[in-house]
């Protein structure tokens, strides 16, 4: 239990930079379903959904590759491990800058910024130092210092969400009230541009932040070491990569699927900005998967039955943290939705699909521990390909009929899909004793809670309110009793 008290710790620690980070950039919706029209943020969700995959390209699966090396017996010095990941992150980086360089005017019509392609330059520059910072911010949670992890992550969003308000909000009042003071460098026709200028000047703030990361050490290049690093990181690659394209193809085949539907780019912009609303179990997933990662490989060298049963504790109270999470957000959809502009409201229906979706593949990535530890990265290759060629097929069969709706749907299968091969072959392989009965048994009460919640409803809001409010409660109080954990306890002053 002091373990997961540990990993517990460590998520929340991460979770200040994952989950309130998150949540103030989840504020901007609002500004730009405002600001911006419908196909405008179209090209926006468009643009980030290629930057996802592009990222995980660029890290090719070195930052669990320098976890398990730099844990790994045979090589004694990690930062050895550390000087060599950096210098093979920072060539290929740069390779890939002056690559979009040479090929700007092609990749921008590709992108849907023909005309802008500044926006993709920008973009290109952010994602290269994303990528080589990848691993800094790795050697952070290595090191296990989760406070400054949190401190430059939040201070990267800060400069982003300043930046931001200041773009599309300050300057369009100065232009009016003081033109002298902005006209020199705002443009008002530069638009969406401003989004990715914000997001570029935060990324360099964030270099230079950890530069002392990047020093106090002897650099060295092993090629022997990146090879093993590559073999090991490559089905990882192909992992991410399937991984990344499950998340976000939907938003880069949209505008091709459903060409014949009217305005694509439109109906794209409303289905990722409700798709942010969903970003809440996200969140999660990210906060805890900081945390779990170099909790794996630490555990990998406890003895025996109790390694795996920590594991399997971490899995049940993931999946009770995101139950709560998933109720708790449809519970009080009729709030949240007015993070976005009454324009989008078309999109809710997503909402509930995509968070389940999220959950299985939080859960799927949970599992992946039992080819983490042992070596067989490559099964998580097969199983991130299984779940894109549904999620391809889908989308293609859906999509045309559907609309974003067959997108959702398609994430719920495909993840669902993943996660239900990966605990059966992991069975087979590496018996890992999840308490799976109990966990379905929580997930039929959630289930019973929504149904409750959402539609044995009355006409006053207020008494909706309240008793969604109390089944919540209810839940925690179940939870905390099933599973023996203490309620805090107001203390009665006792008089002498």
């Amino acid at each position: 239990m002091g373990k997961l008290k540990s990993l517990a710790k460590d998520t929340a620690i991460y979770g200040v930079s994952s989950i309130l980070g998150r949540f103030l950039n989840w504020c901007l919706v609002p500004l730009y379903t405002i600001t911006f029209a419908q196909a405008e943020y179209g090209v926006v969700t468009f643009v980030y959904s290629v930057v996802a995959v592009v990222l995980i390209v660029l890290t090719y699966g070195m930052e669990t590759g320098f976890f398990r090396f730099a844990n790994h017996d045979r090589w004694k010095d990690p930062m050895e491990v550390y000087s060599t990941s950096l210098f093979s992150l920072a060539f290929t980086s740069t390779v890939f800058v002056l690559l979009v360089a040479a090929f700007i005017e092609p990749v921008s019509r590709w992108m849907e910024c023909a005309g802008h392609e500044s926006y993709v330059m920008m973009m290109a520059v952010c994602v290269a130092l994303d990528a080589f910072l990848a691993l800094p911010f790795s050697y952070l949670r290595y090191r296990k210092r989760p406070v400054r992890f949190a401190a430059i992550r939040l201070v990267n969003i800060g400069v982003n969400i300043g930046l931001n308000l200041f773009f599309i909000l300050l300057c369009p009042w100065l232009m009016k009230a003081a033109p002298g003071s902005v006209d020199w460098f705002y443009r008002p026709d530069f638009g969406i541009g401003y989004i990715f200028l914000a997001n570029l000047i935060a990324s360099v703030v964030n270099f230079v932040m950890m530069i002392p990361e990047l020093r106090g050490f002897k650099w060295r290049f092993n090629t022997r070491l990146l090879g093993e690093m590559l073999r090991y990181s490559a089905p990882l690659l192909i992992f991410g990569i399937a991984g990344i394209m499950n998340q976000t193809i939907d938003k880069i085949l949209y505008p091709t699927l459903a060409a014949g539907s009217g305005d694509a780019m439109s109906g794209l912009g409303i289905y990722g900005a409700n798709y942010k609303i969903a970003i809440v179990m996200v969140m999660f997933i990210q906060a805890f998967r900081f945390a779990y990662e170099p909790f794996i490989f630490a555990r990998d060298k406890d003895e025996g039955e109790n390694r795996v049963r920590v594991y399997a504790d971490a899995m049940k109270y993931f999946v009770l943290f995101s139950l709560l999470i998933f109720l708790g957000v449809m519970f009080y959809l009729d709030i949240i939705k007015y993070f976005i502009s009454p324009r989008y409201f078309s999109g809710l229906k997503v909402v509930p699909v995509v968070m389940l979706a999220e959950l299985f593949f939080g859960i799927f990535f949970n599992l992946s521990v039992w080819y983490k530890i042992t070596d067989r990265t490559i099964w998580g290759a097969w199983f991130s390909i299984f779940g894109l060629s549904i999620t391809l097929a889908l989308n293609c069969l859906l999509v045309p009929r559907i609309g974003y709706m067959g997108c959702a749907w398609a994430a719920f299968f495909s993840y669902g899909a993943m996660m239900l091969a990966s605990y059966f072959v992991g069975r087979a392989r590496y018996p890992i004793p999840y308490p799976v009965g109990r966990i379905l048994s929580y997930c039929a009460i959630a289930a019973v809670l929504y149904v409750i919640g959402m539609y044995c409803l009355t006409s006053s809001e207020i008494v909706n309110g309240i008793l969604r409010f109390f089944l919540l409660a209810g839940f925690v109080l179940l939870i905390a009793r099933r599973e023996g954990i203490p309620l805090p306890q107001r203390h009665k002053s006792v008089s002498k």
